[in-house]
């Protein structure tokens, strides 16, 4: 079974393209699975279901969602071999845009919005930086030259990435994004492997519970700003 992981900021398009790209794998006989993480509420479990994709989804509630999802990792994986999967795509949202879910041997994509502006590609972090694949959507509903201009930056943050435009509304270069799919390595399994970059850290009082305001209420991994120089 190979492995794929997509993620990108909420709403960016990533549960619609895999759709488009699953009914065009399951034509050539090859049967695409999804995981999806989220944090609270998700829809997008009816509409794998209806499209006849096998998908299980995780809420991580009040946990941080890519901790959420490699504590969970291994057992997606476990999940996707048992249902004889072609391809397993684990979808995750990128939060904070610090999230870091890419695994080393993994075939990595990151989803982007056209329309989320020209400075979007620059602040998302490892997700877009350290993926192998940069699938931007809505380009359809832009202007050539918008389409350039996003590229441009895209590529300008990640120059090894293959960016491809594929619109989860007409169907348009989703059969480029399975080609892709059917391409990635074979996983034999994801117990023992690597993350391509550190998850965000965070172990202070807050993580605990705590919920008053204050110096006196902080303790742990606390990062202050310096309003010395802030000019009035």
């Amino acid at each position: 079974m190979k492995v794929v992981t997509v993620a990108g900021p909420p709403s960016s398009g990533k549960t619609a393209i895999l759709l488009k790209a699953a009914a065009i794998l399951a034509g050539r006989g090859q049967r695409l699975g999804v995981v999806k993480f989220d944090c609270l509420a998700s829809r997008d479990k009816e509409a794998f279901a209806a499209a006849g994709v096998p998908v299980s989804l995780g809420l991580s509630g009040a946990l941080c969602p890519d901790h959420f999802y490699v504590c969970n990792a291994a057992d997606a994986h476990a999940w996707g071999q048992r249902l004889g999967l072609s391809i397993l795509a684990v979808e995750s949202a990128g939060l904070c845009n610090r999230c870091a879910p890419h695994i080393e041997g993994v075939l990595a994509v990151c989803v982007v919005d056209n329309l989320s502006g020209v400075d979007t590609p620059a602040k998302i972090g490892p997700m877009l930086r350290l993926a192998d694949v940069v699938a931007v959507t809505k380009g359809d509903v832009v202007s050539q030259a918008e389409r350039e201009v996003f590229a441009f930056r895209v590529r300008r943050v990640n120059p090894r990435a293959t960016v491809l435009f594929v619109s989860g509304l007409t169907g348009q270069g989703a059969d480029a994004l399975a080609h892709v799919l059917a391409g990635a390595p074979e996983t034999p399994t994801l117990d023992g492997a690597s993350l391509r970059f550190t998850m965000p850290a965070a172990v202070c009082s807050y993580c605990l519970g705590q919920r008053r305001v204050g110096l006196d209420h902080q303790m742990g991994n606390v990062r202050k700003m310096d309003f010395s120089e802030a000019a009035s």
